[in-house]
């Protein structure tokens, strides 16, 4: 089975974390360690968000000598969190080829998300809105398919891609933007004929009525998800981003906590999200 893994960037450094190299490593760890249970009975390819991650930096350019844009950033934040995935991949999996790619997104420059920011990136005290325009295209696609189709555990697509649009001459341009990343995991799962999707993050499961009432969701179908009421900042993207797929694809879709993973796929835990 082809599985689609997507890696929140809040797993990654959890609420309350000090966001230094030690402490993301470890939840990388662990992480990785969920990975490894698939990828030993599956073929997995492995996508992550970069929101917290790419929030610190931009923070960090806006202060200092050296500012960069948005996607640029995206890039390093993609190099980063790749590197150190494939890292702690690769403990987990010795024998396992493994392969990190870095990965450009295409979007529109019509889009009109770039009128209307709306993606939250960085620490809560000091988090901003930025352009989430939705993903167009793959540009490595082709390449993330011949490295799959021949075994290869690929990290691809982190943090939504870089965001790249199309210049008057036809040339790739990094844009201001950072892709939502369960939308383009989501469209990553499709190119790739993916049997399943899976959106790992730091809750176990959807909630109905979060946060008034805390009575996690099960199986599920997509028009029943779309009716629910889901945290557009956070776990509304990840249904619809689920949704899509099941009902492009006919594929199964799950929803849950980033240590569950193999639970997920088989059932036993988080929310399915089947036609």
């Amino acid at each position: 089975m082809r599985v689609v893994v997507g890696l929140g960037g809040n797993a990654i450094l959890r609420r309350g974390d000090a966001a230094d190299a030690a402490t993301q490593r470890a939840n990388i760890a662990r992480a990785a360690r969920a990975v490894a249970e698939l990828a030993r009975d599956h073929q997995v390819v492995v996508t992550h968000g970069n929101g917290p991650q790419v929030g610190h930096l931009a923070l960090e350019a806006a202060s200092g000598a050296f500012a960069r844009s948005l996607d640029v950033l995206d890039a390093e934040t993609e190099g980063m969190l790749g590197y150190w995935i494939e890292q702690a991949l690769r403990d987990e999996l010795p024998e396992r080829e493994i392969a990190t790619l870095l990965t450009q997104v295409e979007v529109a420059r019509s889009d009109p998300a770039f009128a209307t920011p709306t993606k939250p990136i960085g620490p809560a005290d000091a988090r901003r809105l930025v352009p989430s325009p939705a993903p167009r295209r793959i540009v490595e696609i082709a390449s993330i398919r011949r490295l799959a189709d021949a075994g290869v555990l690929v990290v691809c697509a982190g943090g939504g891609g870089i965001p790249v649009a199309r210049s008057d001459d036809g040339r790739l341009e990094g844009v201001e933007a950072v892709v939502d990343k369960d939308r383009t995991t989501a469209l990553l799962a499709r190119e790739l004929d993916a049997d399943a999707l899976l959106l790992l993050t730091d809750v176990d499961a959807i909630y109905r009525d979060w946060p008034e009432r805390r009575e996690p969701v099960g199986t599920i179908s997509p028009a029943a998800l779309r009716a629910l009421s889901l945290d557009a900042g956070s776990m509304g993207p990840k249904a619809e981003a689920a949704c899509d797929f099941v009902e492009r694809t006919g594929g199964l879709a799950a929803i849950g906590a980033l240590t569950r993973a193999a639970d997920l796929l088989a059932g036993r835990a988080g929310t399915r999200i089947a036609s």
